[in-house]
């Protein structure tokens, strides 16, 4: 479990301030399962859906911009687990951009790549790992959502999720995997010991020019739509 375990540059969980967050929720004071689930809800609810600058920020800037995707949040909720002694590992994909959708609108939506980069956070807990990919909303946001869309009782894409069941999709961890983008999924890379070595060999594929407008740009258009969902 070495390898599931070490802090890299992107899962840099000896900042000061991941260790003072460690301190005052007393994590490490918790069992194994409460701590786990702790962590979980943390990382779900109190750092809000939205798009930071880039997939390779670390774990200490995830928590500064207080926001992220799922990549970023990925990175923060990895970074905490093994700072708290609990084994994890990143499970790379892309995702149909449809999937997207409502949250990219507009010129954003039409000039984004087609398939995008998503990654969920693959979690060994009592001698088996489990996939935890709901942690991406918070729920805030998904309420807001399901307000907004109530009239769907079945499969939902778009606003960043893809779900079988949109009024109850299984975003709570009690020894389960844990899904809300799931059903975008068109590509597998399969299992890295850390994002930093995902990103080595697979991110985000777009032009220099798309790269920077998304940046300084269409990011910010996409985090303003999501605030319209929360009515902010």
């Amino acid at each position: 479990m070495h390898d599931y375990l070490t802090e890299t540059k992107m899962l840099d969980y000896s900042n000061e301030n991941i260790k003072q967050l460690i301190r005052e929720r007393k994590w490490s004071d918790m069992a194994e399962f409460e701590r786990l689930k702790a962590i979980y809800t943390f990382v779900r609810d109190e750092i809000l859906f939205g798009y930071n600058v880039d997939d390779s920020v670390p774990a200490s800037r995830v928590l500064r911009d207080g926001y992220g995707q799922c990549n970023t949040k990925g990175t923060l909720f990895m970074a905490l687990l093994r700072a708290c002694d609990i084994p994890c590992r990143v499970h790379g994909f892309t995702i149909d951009k449809k999937l997207q959708k409502g949250a990219m609108t507009g010129i954003v939506y039409r000039n984004a790549p087609q398939n995008v980069f998503h990654s969920w956070v693959e979690v060994y807990f009592e001698n088996r790992w489990y996939e935890l990919e709901a942690f991406i909303l918070d729920m805030g946001y998904l309420k807001k959502l399901q307000a907004k869309y109530s009239e769907c009782t079945g499969a939902f894409c778009g606003f960043g999720v893809a779900v079988k069941d949109f009024k109850n999709p299984v975003i709570d961890f009690d020894r389960n995997n844990t899904y809300i983008q799931s059903e975008g999924i068109n590509q597998d890379f399969g299992v890295y010991d850390s994002p930093d070595e995902l990103l080595k060999e697979h991110h985000q594929e777009m032009s220099r020019v798309k790269a920077f407008l998304y940046r300084n740009w269409g990011r910010h258009m996409m985090n303003r739509n999501v605030r319209k969902i929360r009515g902010k």
